[in-house]
């Protein structure tokens, strides 16, 4: 259990800094959705998703590689310095390509021409995200946590504080949203190069740059299909037929609207988002640091359940009181938490939550795959989520619209998770626990989908809402007090 609290104690340094970051980052849902339109807010939805896209290809899986390989004390100088200019190389070259086809891709992001400022800016987010990407990892890796949830704190009040001077004391439109992004980054990354800049004494090595690339590699094609599974939805929904998205959701709705309406409602799910973040922070160099204790096994499979145990009560929480939250009212303002106008795409957040556990159980499963060394499979299983991803959207967004969205990245999820808790079973034999895992999970996806029929059970909505997160939090304590007692 002394292991156990070690993980314990780095996630919720890392989750204290991410709850604050991202309560404080919150702040920017209810100024943006209340002063920008749905189209905009659209617009705003594609440019982050061509940023997520394109910033796996920028930091090359190099993260990850740091983390494997800086273990090594005595080689991570070497490590750190090569990666530093490799990627500084590289970014700078990518970056260059990017303004090179500029008015190529623009269009793709509903950018029209005199938005090229709003390009430029998101190559700078891309090339100072990269450059502060390992660095950024060597804090985590020699549990630094205080300071690395400091440098995230500053990102976010940076960011912040421009995004309200700049759109509410400068009147400026959605480019004030990228120009405080730009800001933010650059302190940050200013910052962390000066706290680790003590490693650039090591040398560069043509050995390390082969050793790094063959590691990292396959989290590009991984990282790509991640970012398909997370962000191609608004694309394709930007895409879909104007006709269709006035039949589902009334005269006048365009895409961009829905887009905009989907982005937002997204939001909820970061409650879920932030747990496996956090909990990725500190999981993975502490399966690092012990994969080659004799008890590993049993105490990634500990780990498991107790992820599982948290996941459910975050979910039954959110997912039952969506409409509560959405509606919460900002202080000394008019607005509430999400715009009334942006509420129509509230039904897609159970779907999206379930998503974001199963991406949990992908995270858990890949211990077994980096201390193996058997990396390839992580592109393999994330392409196969992203094909499926495509074809499910296809399927069912001229029908279900945004739930059809939802639910094709629910499907990618659960089966990349399913297939990777396969895979790695036969690489490493942790005791997960599946059956009773997805049986919890089933359970409490059931009582949040009969909360509309079971209303008429109880003297009103509140009261069955109460009675049902209490039964979700019991059949959660049993399935923690079962693995408890019998392990």
């Amino acid at each position: 259990m002394k292991k156990l609290q070690e993980l314990f104690s780095d996630t919720l340094i890392y989750g204290i800094s991410s709850v604050l970051a991202r309560f404080i980052n919150y702040l920017l849902v209810p100024l943006h959705t209340g002063v920008f339109n749905t189209a905009q807010y659209g617009v705003m939805g594609l440019v982050y998703a061509a940023i997520a896209f394109l910033n796996v290809i920028f930091t090359f899986g190099m993260e990850s590689a740091y983390l494997r390989y800086a273990e090594n004390r005595k080689e991570a100088p070497h490590v750190f310095k090569t990666l530093q200019i490799g990627l500084f190389v590289f970014a700078s070259l990518l970056s260059l390509f990017l303004y090179l086809i500029m008015p190529s891709i623009m269009p793709v992001m509903s950018l029209p021409p005199e938005s090229s400022g709003i390009f430029l800016l998101m190559i700078g987010i891309l090339w100072f995200d990269t450059l502060s990407i390992v660095p950024l990892a060597e804090l985590r890796l020699t549990r630094r946590a205080y300071l690395f949830a400091g440098l995230k704190t500053l990102n976010v009040l940076v960011n912040i504080g421009l995004n309200f001077y700049l759109i509410l004391g400068l009147n400026y439109g959605i480019e004030a949203v990228f120009l405080a992004n730009f800001a933010a980054s650059l302190c940050m990354s200013i910052v962390v190069w000066i706290v680790t800049a003590n490693l650039l004494k090591g040398s560069f090595s043509k050995y390390w740059v082969k050793t790094v690339l063959k590691f990292g590699w396959p989290f590009v094609p991984s990282g790509i299909g991640f970012v398909i599974n997370e962000m191609l939805d608004r694309f394709l929904l930007n895409n879909m037929d104007p006709a269709n998205a006035e039949r589902l959701y009334g005269i006048g709705t365009t895409p961009e609207d829905i887009v905009g309406i989907y982005n937002a409602c997204y939001k909820l799910a970061v409650f879920m988002l932030l747990l496996v973040q956090m909990y990725r922070m500190a999981w993975q160099p502490f399966f690092m640091r012990h994969a080659k204790d004799g008890d590993s096994k049993e105490l990634f499979g500990q780990a498991f359940v107790w992820y599982n145990a948290f996941s459910a009560m975050v979910f039954m929480g959110v997912a039952l009181f969506r409409e509560q939250i959405v509606a919460i009212s900002i202080p000394g303002t008019d607005k509430t938490l999400i715009d009334s106008s942006y509420w129509g795409g509230l039904e897609i957040v159970p779907f999206l939550l379930l998503a974001y556990w199963f991406h949990g159980w992908y995270i858990n499963f890949s211990s077994g795959i980096f201390i193996k060394e058997r990396t390839r499979v992580l592109y393999k299983i994330t392409l196969l989520g992203a094909f499926i991803t495509i074809i499910a959207n296809v399927l069912l967004i001229p029908v279900l619209g945004m739930v059809g969205s939802a639910v094709a990245t629910l499907l990618s999820y659960g089966v990349m998770a399913t297939t990777l808790g396969l895979f790695s079973k036969r690489v490493m034999d942790v005791p997960y626990r599946l059956p009773e895992s997805f049986g919890l999970m089933i359970l409490l996806a059931g009582l949040v989908f009969a909360e509309p029929w079971m209303r008429g059970l109880f003297s009103g909505e509140m009261l069955t809402k109460g009675a049902l997160l209490v039964a979700g939090l019991t059949f959660s304590s049993l399935y923690l007090w079962r693995f408890i007692r019998y392990d």
